[in-house]
């Protein structure tokens, strides 16, 4: 228990928002889905480095804390999810990378920058954890 005037740590979380059916249903192989994963967090880390959650974030480089979630559907459903949920967090102004997979220019997946827990998890939790 915290001693009383005293602010828990705030818990600083980056999100990546994959489509699972990239897996499930096109067969890719999962190190290549991981691959853009990886892709979107570096991306969104550089984008927003000078930004000063995601410098506290890469201080505490051996506590780092990502969740990793999924869009589940089928194809075009997947696409068309991660594409909206793009969409919302722009005019929400949460600050992320799409990531479209080139030379194929497809939406595979999303990473956000460094939040505090409490501002982004209500964006996003009705979406499962990837599997």
């Amino acid at each position: 228990m915290a001693a009383s005037g005293t602010a828990a740590p705030r818990r600083l979380v980056q999100y990546v928002v994959v489509r699972s059916d990239l897996v499930h249903t096109l067969a890719w192989p999962l190190g290549a889905v991981i691959t853009q994963a990886c892709h979107a967090a570096i991306a969104a880390i550089h984008l927003n480095y000078n930004d000063p959650d995601t410098q506290e974030y890469l201080a505490e480089l051996d506590s780092m804390h990502k969740v990793v979630l999924q869009v589940a559907g089928t194809g075009a459903v997947d696409q068309a999810s991660l594409t909206s949920l793009s969409e919302t967090l722009t005019e929400k102004g949460i600050a992320h990378k799409l990531w479209i997979e080139q030379p194929e220019n497809v939406p595979t997946c999303l990473a956000l920058k460094p939040y505090p827990k409490d501002i982004v998890h209500p964006l996003l939790h009705k979406f499962k954890l990837f599997k």
